[in-house]
């Protein structure tokens, strides 16, 4: 028997016995594996709290310009009166220029958070916001002829 044999033999018995070694009848390398699962899946959990909190900090807070910019009366809007124009400036919404660029989605998820989803139908309130923004009154009476309560009749 050489040295080489021997080291060899050594190597698989302590292979052998480490494979053996457990905890409460569970395999050592069944807990490190468990263990590096539970990590795993800690970190993920992490990372996708920070990007919904990211997320909701984006769509909470307006941009920094659009903070300093004198409010609008909104409800020149067909649809919006003095409750709504509340909801949506505590919402961040201040002129009529953020309300023709908020998405329509957006403006019906801050009325449902109002619980004012039965009050209004904000499907025009974008187009009639840019309409007023850009100073086309003429236009915009027009388009309010056309609507009923911020709906089209």
């Amino acid at each position: 028997m050489t040295q080489l044999d021997l080291f060899k033999g050594v190597i698989l018995v302590s292979v052998a016995q480490a494979q053996q070694r457990t905890l409460a009848g569970i395999p050592l390398w069944v807990l490190f594996l468990v263990a590096v699962v539970v990590i795993i899946i800690a970190v993920i959990w992490f990372l996708y709290e920070e990007k919904q909190k990211k997320s909701q900090a984006e769509t909470a807070a307006p941009p920094a310009a659009a903070q300093t910019a004198p409010p609008d009366d909104l409800k020149i809007i067909e649809g919006i009166g003095p409750k709504i124009a509340g909801v949506l400036q505590a919402a961040g919404i201040t002129t009529l220029a953020q309300l023709a660029q908020t998405d329509v989605g957006r403006l019906r998820q801050i009325l449902d958070e109002a619980n004012m989803t039965a009050l209004a139908n904000p499907t025009s309130w974008p187009e009639q916001a840019q309409l007023a923004a850009a100073g086309d009154m003429a236009a915009l009476q027009k388009l309010q002829d056309e609507l009923k309560g911020g709906r089209r009749v």
